[in-house]
Formats: structure tokens, C-alpha cells, sequence
């Protein structure tokens, strides 16, 4: 059974072995989660300006909706504040810089459940990060940017940690997703109609959900199965995740275990250390690469993609 942690201090080694085998830490907001949301909070207020971006449903179209999303949302992952926040983060709960590695942060939103929910704001069903080519080690960091409630929040699915259940991630490839569909996702607006890896079986209803504050963190495992609840509180929820690996993890192939996924690819040359922003050495994402790459295909965050919008 998989514990929470509130504010846990232990070790960042000691920690990431909780949640390779299941558990899930929750973290106070601290001054640079609270940085990084408020970031957020003022990019999309600008961009839906004068409008509520909470009440945005009741007054733009879904095409106009998503057309402000394909800009903000860019321009929020390549915000160079964003990579000095990130690493800051990091640091606050113990996390070590030299070994600790990142990848982009990402902005969701995840609008009532009538209105846009495929493309770039696609309400994910219930999976694991590890169907979409995240290595067994990544973790995942998720913090909210406005008020959450119980209606509109992530829902975790902790009774299957470790426990396999029927999906497709065999379709995906995450170089040909690079390639084929992530630049096209504004374009699916009323129905979304890229193959993603799904359930292909019914699960319990039995979920857990966790209400933290703006700024506050929930860290799980990519193998933690989780979706986005459907959204009836009538508000857009915002949201910040990214993902993390660590070296020496990864090097000795250390983190949860793989029990349904058979999707092709690896993320490992997304992440940046966290003290230096180099790339994972290549003799560590050799050992996930399984020979599908093609040059060109990756999502790295470099200084020269900071100032694409």
C-alpha cells in the first residue's frame, strides 16, 4: 500500500526509494514554487486578459481558447526564469544539483468538462508516465498555479502501483511523437485524434486525490498511474509539472518496476543537470535508447529554444 508524506525531511536517496516502490510526498509551498506559480499566474492573466482565465469557457470559443494556449503555453516552458526557478526547487527539499536532472515545465489546463479537453489542453485518462518512454527512475513533480478542489485536481490509482493492467502503449514511440503530433496539438480542438497509450481494461473507481495549495508540490513516481479528473467544478484548473532523474539512478538502472509498459523510445535526453544545465552523459541514455532515435526527433531544452515562442 502506498503511504503520503507531508513535508517529509529525509535523505533525496532515501526518498526516491519510497517512491520507486509506490508512495507519494507532498510539499508545503516554498518561496520559489511560489515564484515559479506566480510566473504562471501572471503569464496567463496576460493572455486572456481582460477576461477570467478561470471563467474563460463562458466567453471565448474553443478555437479561441486554444489559439491563446499555442502561444502561452511555449512561451511559459522556454521562460528562462523557469530554469533558474527549477533548479531552486530542487534544492528546498534536499535534492542534489550534481546528480539531479530536469526536463522542461510544463503548463496544464484542464477546463470544464464540456468545453476544451483534447489537443493542447488534452485531459489525460488514467495512465503512467512510463507508457509514454519515461524511464523507470523519472519522478514527477506537479504543483497547482490557482485554488484546486476535488473536482477538478489529479487522481492517483495507488492499489495498481506495481500491478499490471491491460493498455496500448505498444503504439507509442516518443521520436515519432516528437516528430508527428506534439507541434499539431492546437490544431485538435473538438476531437483529439492522436493515438495516445490507453487502458484497454476498467479499473476501480477507487482514486486518491490531494488538495494542495498553490505553490504546494505532490511528487510521484512515472509509474504511479494517475489521470486528470474530469473537470464539474466550473472552474479551469492550472497546473505545473515536470520530471526529474536521477544519474546515479539511472546509471544503474535503479527505479520503479516495469510491469505493463512496451512503448519504444526514452525522454533521457530531455533532462539538464540541475547545477549546470549539461546533458545526462551519453554512455547513461545509451542504456535506455533501444535504437529507435533519429536525429532531430528529441525535445531539449537549450538556449537558443528559450526564445521560441
Amino acid at each position: 500500500m502506498s503511504t503520503v508524506h507531508y513535508d517529509a525531511r529525509c535523505s533525496d536517496e532515501a526518498r526516491r526509494e519510497a517512491l520507486y516502490h509506490g508512495d507519494i510526498f507532498i510539499y508545503s509551498p516554498m518561496p520559489a514554487t511560489r515564484a515559479l506559480a506566480e510566473l504562471a499566474r501572471g503569464m496567463i492573466a496576460e493572455a486572456f486578459a481582460p477576461h477570467d482565465p478561470r471563467r474563460i469557457d463562458q466567453v471565448l470559443s474553443m478555437e479561441e481558447c486554444a489559439a491563446v494556449l499555442a502561444r502561452l503555453k511555449p512561451a511559459f516552458i522556454h521562460h528562462p526564469e523557469c530554469k533558474r526557478l527549477l533548479p531552486e526547487i530542487i534544492k528546498d527539499v534536499g535534492g542534489d544539483l550534481d546528480d539531479t536532472y530536469f526536463d522542461v515545465p510544463r503548463m496544464r489546463s484542464a477546463y470544464p468538462a464540456h468545453y476544451l479537453t483534447s489537443g493542447i489542453a488534452y485531459a489525460f485518462h488514467a495512465h503512467r508516465d512510463t507508457w509514454y518512454s519515461a524511464p523507470p527512475c523519472q519522478i514527477n513533480w506537479w504543483l497547482p498555479v490557482f485554488e484546486i478542489e476535488a473536482r477538478n485536481c489529479l487522481a492517483f490509482y495507488p492499489e495498481y502501483f506495481g500491478r499490471p493492467v491491460g493498455n496500448t502503449s505498444e503504439i507509442y514511440n516518443y521520436y515519432e511523437w516528437n516528430t508527428k503530433n506534439r507541434a499539431s496539438a492546437a490544431q485538435h480542438v473538438k476531437q483529439d485524434t492522436r493515438e495516445q497509450p490507453k487502458l484497454t481494461e476498467r479499473i476501480s473507481e477507487r482514486d486518491l486525490r490531494l488538495l494542495v495549495p498553490p505553490g504546494g508540490v505532490v511528487l510521484f513516481s512515472a509509474a504511479q498511474l494517475h489521470e486528470t479528473v474530469p473537470n464539474t467544478s466550473g472552474l479551469a484548473r492550472y497546473s505545473i509539472d515536470f520530471r526529474t532523474v536521477s544519474r546515479d539512478d539511472a546509471a544503474a538502472r535503479r527505479g520503479a518496476a516495469n510491469v505493463d509498459s512496451r512503448c519504444t523510445g526514452t525522454t533521457m535526453r530531455d533532462y539538464l543537470r540541475a547545477s549546470d544545465l549539461s546533458h545526462l552523459p551519453e554512455e547513461v541514455v545509451t542504456l535506455y535508447d533501444d535504437g529507435t532515435a533519429i536525429e532531430g526527433r528529441t525535445l531539449v531544452f537549450t538556449p537558443d529554444l528559450a526564445m521560441a515562442r
